[in-house]
């Protein structure tokens, strides 16, 4: 079971971090991606991370001013948004893919596992 957590409402400009935490298996062994979508609008591939933290990859709209990370050791994935938009309002998922074949992804048909989604609002 994936959890997010660090949505919340944002002026422009302004910057969050989304969590994401496991229970029940290790983010270490999965590459991990987060995903948004937006009311009227279909999922968007937003950020991913390889296993071992070594790759990553971003959607162009979110490249300069979103960082995906791991903390290993507290088994947790970060996405730091900064210089947040109205158009990133949505729900941000995390989501986690197990076939190692994948090395990173975009792609929402690639992961197995996901979370419940937040809520990121931005906004004046």
């Amino acid at each position: 079971q994936l959890e997010e957590s660090g949505g919340g409402l944002v002026q422009p400009g302004g910057s969050l971090r989304l969590s994401c935490v496991a229970s029940g298996f290790t983010l270490n062994d999965y590459l991990i991606g987060w995903f948004r979508q937006a009311p009227g609008k279909g999922p968007e591939g937003v950020s991913s991370i390889s296993r071992g933290g070594d790759m990553t990859n971003y959607d162009d709209s979110v490249k300069g001013r979103f960082t995906i990370s791991r903390d290993k050791t507290k088994n947790l994935v970060f996405l730091q948004m900064n210089s947040l938009q109205p158009d990133d309002t949505a729900v941000y998922y995390c989501a986690a893919a197990k076939d190692d074949r994948i090395y990173i992804s975009l792609d929402s048909n690639d992961y197995d596992h996901w979370g419940q989604g937040t809520q990121v609002t931005v906004s004046s």
